[in-house]
């Protein structure tokens, strides 16, 4: 399996990109990964670390890279060589099976619209990220590929989450959820009202109705669905407040004496625990479900660990056959009606 990872993407590139390549070919033997980018660069840091000539890991080439402040649609256009444009073609090739694409959210979908097309019956990608519970995972999309979404994409969203969720987390027969502001069908801005009664004329698929914020890290339901502004929102919060309650629990030991801090000390690993499930980088990346092809988006700040936790993902989602499986749900659930739903 080859894997294309964009290795001047992001705000550690290239060196904490190509770090993470290198530690997951130790890891995954079965896995090669696709080094695109600047050749110099990214050679320096294959010799640094004395993978210069380790067959696991290819360089291409591509002179162009697209920054954090540059409008996605334009840069897509003008920079025809620009190292995400770069692996998106070659998986639109067939010479790599996934992309992994650190930074710039904006330029990774548009790149992928562009270079990969979208699955029949898909209008709109939408970016799905799980979020932690005590039963496992809730995964949530559309968590910022789309600010303005119809009901239809909403709907196929569901579609998307559910196979995802089946595929990934084990999820037998997923619940759905409708983000909203009330359970009640009644409650909501348009959007929700218009895509409520065509979440419950899903055929194979479990709508459980609307659930609200606090419903998201209860996990009352398996795949929770919203725009892509509203999803990004709900994400952006909850990474805050894990590291201000980080923050609140690290002062409050040490202004609570030598009680506080012995305290601590016995139950470290149960902090370290969650900690560890709570930390949005052990993810390494979220897909980006709808486009034709596998496509990671990791964070602009991912550092080795990161891109090693993405690769190793984004392998599962070649391995599982995600495309196949959701055009198959797509298909089977006749979502193409709603073309001409507003």
């Amino acid at each position: 399996m080859k894997i294309a990872l964009d290795a001047m993407g992001g705000d550690f590139a290239p060196f904490e990109i190509v770090r993470g390549a290198i530690d997951a070919v130790k890891a995954f033997p079965n896995i090669e990964v696709v080094l695109v980018g600047d050749e110099a660069r990214i050679r320096d840091v294959l010799v640094e670390f004395g993978q210069e000539n380790n067959p696991q890991l290819i360089i291409h080439h591509a002179s162009e890279v697209i920054e954090m402040n540059e409008h996605p649609g334009t840069a897509v256009r003008k920079k025809k060589d620009a190292s995400v444009i770069v692996a998106t073609r070659l998986v639109k090739q067939k010479v790599c099976d996934a992309v992994i694409a650190p930074g710039s959210t904006g330029a990774a979908v548009a790149a992928a619209l562009f270079g990969l097309g979208r699955i029949k019956g898909i209008d709109r990608p939408m970016i799905a990220t799980p979020i932690p519970t005590p039963q496992g995972v809730t995964v949530m999309l559309d968590s910022g590929a789309n600010a303005n979404c119809k009901p239809k994409h909403m709907v196929q969203g569901a579609i998307m989450g559910s196979e995802y969720a089946r595929l990934m987390f084990g999820k037998e027969n997923p619940t759905v959820g409708l983000l909203n502001i009330g359970e009640e069908s009644t409650k909501g801005n348009e959007l929700c009202l218009s895509t409520y009664p065509l979440l419950e004329q899903l055929k194979t698929i479990p709508f459980k109705g609307n659930v609200e914020g606090r419903d998201i890290p209860k996990g009352t339901v398996d795949v929770v669905v919203c725009d892509g502004f509203t999803g990004n929102v709900v994400l952006k919060l909850a990474e805050g407040l894990v590291g201000v309650m980080t923050q609140l629990v690290k002062e409050g030991i040490k202004e609570g004496g030598i009680m506080a801090k012995l305290g601590a000390f016995l139950i470290y690993p149960v902090f370290k625990k969650i900690r560890k499930r709570l930390d949005h980088t052990e993810n390494g990346g979220a897909p980006l479900l709808g486009v034709n092809g596998v496509f990671l988006i990791s964070h602009g700040s991912s550092k080795a660990k990161e891109i090693l936790t993405a690769i190793k993902i984004a392998g599962e989602l070649v391995d599982r056959k995600i495309i196949e499986n959701i055009q198959h749900s797509i298909e089977e659930e006749g979502a193409i009606k709603y073309d001409d739903v507003d």
